[in-house]
């Protein structure tokens, strides 16, 4: 194309670069401005690499220049060169508002192509026009980052497999592949688009059949009163292929949130169960309670206690020995998605277990009491059993909340809280 710019007018010039944008589905501005960029190579062949060219075609007309950028300098530099200087004085002549500093643009007489000029300006166009095709690309998928699309398999390798979307190559990991799948080249499947990177040959497309939100945008395509936004999914955790738990909230009290993702006789959920190779998935309220999120989190177990600890992220479930099995699950699996899913730490233990653990916890804290705070057996049990189980745990608590203790006042308060002290000045 660019060597043909010799004998080309203003019109054709247009011409071919709509029908460039055209077969290249790119717009029309970037082919002119791979035009541009190509002369502009072309011309500081010609005319020297030092020179500071610029070259514009006008979009209307076709009309192509070309300018050389001059630095507006004194009228006594040293190193003055025409080439790239223009002098004050000379500058205020076409522009009176010129100053030191600034720039002027200079229009060069029409350029004659040679073959090796426009060879140059080929090349550059053919480059530009490729990274404006690599760019629309990663424009293009960058916006469906979180999208489901069907894609047919292009290769099949050890560790991946190279797929094919809309006509753009993507790949999707062995781990963004459910466990025991297998496809073959020219099958096709439903995808995830996870990640979109630009690399040097192009947009790097990633997708995944096992991230969470795989799960939620099939739900989504299933469940009307999700898409339109009725329904909310506030939490989901999976064990790709195996086992699945999702949350979901609804302002509105005349929806059967649970019964709108399960369908009429299972028919929903069984959908996208199939598409996710039989993953069992359970359907849950959310809660803004995360003990009763636990509790509905755990399911099918049925739990008698939980203890959450905020500071550190650690949540304490008490079970009768028959729900043990069922609240852990086979290889961890149930308590694992319920720890995903609320995003804390669950230590699950039978109630038998639990009173064991109190009783050694109590029986270690009030020994510490009598010989860190000299006090006597009753007044260290006393403390124990409102759960006071360190020295530091007293002096971080208010002298009437100790005092509020049955059989304590604030004297004693006081002269607990000032040994207790002392006795962590004497530690350090």
């Amino acid at each position: 194309m660019a060597s043909n710019l010799t004998i080309m007018g203003n019109k054709e010039i247009l011409l071919v670069a709509e029908n460039i944008a055209h077969e290249k589905s790119i717009t029309l501005q970037e082919v002119i401005e791979a035009m541009e960029e190509g002369i502009k190579l072309a011309a500081k062949k010609k005319y020297g690499n030092h020179l500071d060219i610029d070259c514009k075609i006008d979009r209307k007309t076709g009309q192509m220049k070309l300018f050389n950028k001059l630095e507006v300098v004194a009228n006594d530099t040293e190193d003055f060169d025409v080439r790239t200087h223009i002098t004050l004085k000379h500058a205020k002549q076409d522009n009176p508002e010129a100053e030191l500093g600034y720039f002027m643009m200079q229009e060069l007489p029409p350029m004659d192509l040679n073959r090796v000029v426009a060879q140059v300006a080929r090349n550059e166009i053919i480059r530009k026009l490729k990274e404006a095709e690599k760019n629309k690309e990663f424009n293009e998928f960058k916006e469906r980052v979180g999208d489901i699309v069907s894609a047919s398999v292009k290769k099949v390798g050890l560790k991946n497999i190279v797929m094919e979307v809309d006509g753009y190559e993507a790949v999707i990991h062995e781990s963004g592949l459910i466990p025991r799948e297998s496809f073959r080249v020219g099958d096709r499947m439903r995808c995830y688009i996870e990640d979109v990177r630009k690399e040097s040959h192009g947009a790097q497309i990633f997708l995944s059949r096992t991230h969470p939100q795989f799960l939620v945008k099939l739900f989504e395509q299933e469940v009307p009163e999700l898409y339109e936004g009725n329904i909310e999914v506030k939490a989901v955790a999976r064990d790709p292929g195996s086992r699945a738990k999702i949350a979901i909230y609804s302002r509105r009290d005349d929806i059967d949130i649970i019964g709108s993702f399960i369908g009429i006789r299972g028919s929903r959920v069984q959908s996208v169960s199939a598409e996710l190779r039989g993953e069992k998935i359970d359907i849950l309220k959310w809660s803004p309670n995360i003990a009763e999120l636990v509790v509905s989190g755990l399911t099918p177990a049925k739990v008698s206690k939980v203890v959450v600890d905020e500071e550190n992220n650690l949540i304490e479930v008490v079970v009768a020995e028959d729900q043990l099995s069922l609240a852990i699950g086979r290889g961890g699996q149930n308590v694992k998605l319920a720890s995903k899913l609320v995003g804390f730490k669950i230590d699950v233990m039978t109630e038998e277990q639990e009173s064991a653990r109190r009783t050694t916890e109590f029986n270690q804290a009030s020994k510490l009491f009598m010989e860190a705070l000299d006090v006597e057996d009753m007044i260290a049990n006393l403390l124990a059993s409102e759960g006071f189980l360190t020295i530091e745990s007293l002096i971080e608590t208010e002298i009437s909340e100790i005092a509020a203790i049955e059989g304590f006042d604030e004297d004693v308060a006081n002269e607990i809280k000032k040994r207790a002290e002392e006795y962590i000045q004497k530690t350090a």
